[in-house]
């Protein structure tokens, strides 16, 4: 007997368990068991496991009987004449749902020429073992599975055309791409998902080379005629929302021009883009500390005595303006009501975005890598038939990475840019890389994408050959003007006295463990003393009894807590936080006592 179990729970013994899976299977087939239920049966320890709950992943194939596919060439005609539908092939029993118990004894074969009498199943088509936004990664079949992965991963990451009513939208955090442009090179998936109405990168002419060393560590060079003329160029939306509360006393917020008498006004520079309404108007530049939205509030904490009180009617300062380190152009205001009849006023900021050092760009292989040097279009190397390449690509990226997509896509390009016509580059089903280069050949160019290259600078014939392409190149939404952040002074937080954290408050630079290390084998470890006093202060300490006393302002003398006035204090330099450990031990009832020593 067999032991069975439904859903992972054990639920009774079956005879002849090969036998009871296949007469399932075969009932599945003929729609008398729910074409929801999977089913596995494991030799080893002779257990069937049933699954029917929610929440597998389930993928279709094609069945195989007897070596021979069920979907035959009449039934490929009669859906594309649309007599029948997928659904009907399911119901015929010609295409099943797996999920990955019942692959365990499936043996699929790829392609229909492979099937043999030991097949079960015919894959639909291979690029169905992918996602979207994999199956958009062209020749995806040569490179290693983590490189296609972090293809796919950057292309959610990349700029593009992400919807068509963007303008009237208010989305947080959005890149629009200026000159978006369809990939010379494609994989079917990109007629299937519509991907000419939403694009997300640009085609460009790409070279692998070393130049000056800037490209090295991933790093690419971009060449200043090619952003010239757009390559590269976005705009970054974010919106700005205020909205009027109603507090309990009948009391509300004010969106206006915040009078002088109000509590935390700013300055009247701040304000002066503000209409009456104390409503920013559109297309208005904006900087970090200007208001876009003026708006008051009611006094924070209101006791029964202070509603009597006539000093109540100053209230505060509570508008939205724009953080530390942002700017742009307002783009629009729009002014509505939210869901409990309260006034909201919604504006959105833009600023445009011109490639620089420190941008993200990638290709669809993974190959990513930020800006490293921006070159005059003068001083970029050229081909013989005076090409300058958009991007110079360093070909150290490739040996460890195996990548070869990304070159096969260098050839590609070349061939659908000098024919004039698309590639295909769909995974498992693509163009033959052969073909390609005997019709790169045919167009009069060398058959390995290879070219002659002269510098530049100086007009001198390079020794090797480059090799150079048309290439589909993603802008990634992270931008060094988003993330760039220094400090010297600034805010700190009250309980610790140490700056605030976060690059929007003005925030510290923290410097770890590690950061400590490059530091003392670099020999500057004294800069550390620097680094380390974030939160110094001086402490008088008693020196009889190494309490911590402190500065008595009407009587301008110290105090230690023990021994009353007359003690002798010394100023010892801590750090803030360690000051607080120690009031922390004495609220546990410990009391930590300081040993003074003279310092000489």
């Amino acid at each position: 007997m067999t032991d069975l179990y439904l859903n992972s729970k054990f639920v009774g013994t079956v005879p002849e368990g090969k036998d009871f899976v296949s007469k399932i299977i075969d009932d599945r087939r003929k729609g008398n068991v729910s074409g929801n239920l999977n089913l596995s049966f494991n030799k080893d320890l002779d257990e069937i496991h049933v699954e029917i709950g929610k929440g597998r992943v389930r993928r279709p194939l094609i069945i195989v009987k007897n070596g021979k596919s069920l979907f035959t060439d009449d039934l490929s005609k009669q859906l594309e004449k649309g007599e029948i539908k997928w659904s009907d092939l399911v119901k015929q029993g010609v295409i099943e749902y797996l999920d990955t118990l019942e692959e365990e004894n499936a043996f699929v074969a790829f392609f229909e020429e492979d099937i043999t009498h030991k097949h079960t199943h015919l894959e639909v088509n291979p690029i169905d073992m992918f996602g979207l936004c994999t199956s958009l990664v062209p020749f995806a079949n040569f490179s290693p599975g983590a490189r296609v992965s972090m293809g796919s991963k950057n292309q959610k990451q990349a700029i593009g055309m992400y919807i068509a009513n963007y303008a009237l939208r208010m989305d947080m955090d959005v890149n629009i791409l200026h000159s978006p442009q369809v990939p010379i090179v494609q994989t079917i998936m990109a007629d299937v998902s519509k991907f000419d109405k939403h694009p997300l990168g640009q085609n460009i002419v790409v070279a692998v080379m070393s130049y000056k060393g800037y490209n090295m560590e991933d790093a690419i060079i971009i060449n200043k005629g090619s952003i010239d003329r757009g390559f590269g160029r976005s705009t970054y939306y974010r919106p700005a929302i205020a909205e009027e509360l109603r507090y309990s006393g009948g009391l509300t917020d004010e969106i206006c021009v915040p009078d002088k008498e109000v509590k935390g006004y700013k300055s009247e520079r701040d304000y002066r883009l503000l209409d009456e309404e104390g409503i920013i108007h559109p297309e208005a530049n904006v900087a970090e500390g200007d208001v876009i939205i003026g708006k008051t509030s009611p006094p924070r904490f209101l006791s029964s005595m202070d509603e009597y009180n006539l000093a109540t009617n100053v209230r505060r300062e509570s508008s939205v303006d724009l953080k530390h380190g942002e700017e742009g152009v307002v783009d629009f205001v729009l002014v509505t009501e939210n869901g409990e009849g309260n006034k909201l006023v919604q504006v959105r900021l833009r600023d445009q975005r011109i490639p620089e050092i420190g941008d993200k760009f990638t290709s669809r292989f993974g190959q990513k890598g930020v800006i490293g040097l921006i070159v005059p279009s003068t001083d970029m190397p050229f081909s013989t038939a005076g090409i300058v390449p958009d991007l110079i690509f360093s070909s150290h990226g490739i040996p460890s990475r195996m990548t070869i997509s990304h070159l096969i896509e260098l050839i590609g390009g070349k061939v659908g840019a000098l024919s004039g016509r698309y590639i295909d580059g769909t995974t498992f089903l693509s163009e033959k890389e052969y073909d390609l280069r005997d019709e790169l050949n045919s167009l009069g160019f060398r058959e390995d994408g290879t070219e002659t290259f002269y510098d530049g600078m100086n007009g001198t014939q390079m020794e090797a050959k480059i090799f150079v392409g048309n290439m589909y190149y993603l802008k990634l939404k992270h931008m060094v003007a988003n993330k760039i952040h220094s400090r010297a002074r600034g805010p700190i937080q009250l309980l610790t006295r140490q700056p605030t954290e976060g690059r929007a408050k003005e925030g510290g630079l923290r410097l770890g463990e590690m950061e400590k290390d490059t530091f003392i084998a670099h020999g500057a470890s004294l800069l550390l003393k620097e680094r380390f006093d974030s939160d110094k202060t001086l402490i008088p300490v008693c020196e009889e009894c190494g309490h911590m006393g402190f500065h008595h302002a009407l009587r301008d003398n110290y105090v230690c807590p023990v021994c009353e006035s007359a003690a002798q204090m010394s100023d010892v330099e801590m750090s803030y936080a360690f000051k607080l450990m120690l009031d922390e031990f004495k609220s546990l009832g410990v009391i930590p006592k300081l040993a003074l020593e003279n310092k000489y």
